[in-house]
């Protein structure tokens, strides 16, 4: 069995380094295409109810 060339070998990986480059900036294309949302706001306004109101602790009876 005759081992391929290192000048053949190197290009192999280049090429498969470079597929691995296209796919990833595919991905990454993809996710930047949607809408980022920034300025929307949290999606609860009121996180913990009214604060206006004093809340009334009542003893158990029994």
């Amino acid at each position: 069995m005759a081992e391929p060339e290192p000048s053949q070998q190197s290009g192999e990986e280049d090429d498969v380094k470079r597929r691995f480059r296209e796919a990833l900036e595919r991905k990454q294309a993809h996710a930047r295409s949607g809408a980022s949302h920034e300025n929307g706001g949290p999606k609860n306004q009121h996180a913990h109810g009214p604060a206006a109101n004093k809340r009334q602790f009542r003893r158990k009876s029994g």
